[in-house]
């Protein structure tokens, strides 16, 4: 498993990381949520040794990332943010490049390479210098590095990003079914890719962790969470009515909309639609709110704890 103990992060005064543990096992895919600047990037680049902490430290599948870094590293597939490739290479080359950075030799480098190309689809781009591709196909071929040598723990820092919506579903998928005997911590800005992907999200705001739950879990803190949405012509006299019923909180409307949020999760659509019934109201459309993961987030990392002012900050010792 990765623990993380008390990982700690400065860049001279200011800082980064604050302080952060936790632990993932394998059938995990944790997604890494937080604001621009929250601390997600340089906790994934201390995790895989790419950067040292400050204080504190990480343990991967038994390998520490200070004092083994070396087997830590051997432990980890890794995609960072902008995935940094040599330009001038063709696929091909960088893959196989890869390969035997990880050890593999002849016959066994060009299968590990042609493998994990296959698996992103790199096919028609495989003569390509890297350097000519597209955003896209840049991610892919980043990913494809970070695949190649078949870990049994993956960190994907925005795996998605600057791919088409069906490259997205095709890397989903595949992230997908690597994850049940594995470990996998993907950083991501696209909520609905939490929703889709994770198992488990952790929410991380001015470098401290404020939330660590499923995705069901964290939606299920939304206020819109068991709401009941109304289309209607009669918005106004409806509010009236609706308002009174038993378990109904609060009522909002909004353009031509009317949204009844209940009093502790209470259930509302069989009181709202016998309602409905009883008045003769024609309505457009009903609908039950799961809960919004974007509200929740905005809610979380806005409310965490006050800005952080010069004085807060301490020097490095």
């Amino acid at each position: 498993m990765i623990e993380a103990r008390a990982l700690t992060r400065y860049f001279d005064r200011l800082l980064a990381v604050d302080n952060i543990s936790f632990k993932v096992e394998p059938g995990e895919v944790l997604g890494f949520l937080g604001p621009n600047g929250a601390g997600k990037s340089t906790t994934m680049k201390m995790l895989t040794g790419f950067l040292a902490p400050s204080s504190g430290n990480a343990v991967i599948n038994g390998h520490d990332i200070v004092t083994d870094s070396l087997r830590a590293r051997q432990e980890i597939g890794y995609l960072p943010e902008g995935a940094p490739l040599y330009g001038e290479m063709t696929v091909t080359d960088f893959l196989q490049f890869i390969a035997k950075a990880r050890g593999f030799t002849g016959h066994e480098a060009r299968h590990k390479a042609a493998a994990a190309a296959e698996r992103l689809e790199l096919g028609s781009v495989l003569q390509q210098s890297i350097e000519t591709l597209s955003k896209g196909f840049k991610r892919r071929v980043g990913l494809a590095q970070a695949i190649l040598h078949d870990p049994r723990v993956l960190i994907l820092d925005e795996p998605t990003d600057g791919l088409d919506p069906n490259q997205k579903h095709h890397v989903r998928e595949l992230i997908s079914s690597m994850s049940e005997n594995r470990i996998i911590i993907v950083s991501t800005h696209i909520l609905e890719e939490v929703d889709a992907l994770c198992n488990r999200a952790m929410i991380i705001a001015r470098g401290r962790v404020v939330a660590d739950d499923t995705p069901a879990g964290l939606i299920g803190r939304s206020r819109y969470h068991n709401a009941v949405t109304l289309k209607m012509a009669e918005l106004r006299s409806a509010a009236s009515i609706l308002s009174k019923l038993a378990g109904v909180a609060r009522v909002e409307i909004n353009d031509d909309e009317l949204t009844l949020f209940p009093h502790d999760q209470a259930q509302l659509l069989s009181a709202v639609t016998a309602s409905i019934d009883k008045h003769g109201w024609s309505v457009d459309s009903i609908r039950l709110e799961e809960g919004r993961l974007d509200e929740v987030f905005r809610e979380i990392t806005r409310s965490s704890e006050p800005d952080r002012t010069a004085t807060d900050v301490k020097e490095v010792a």
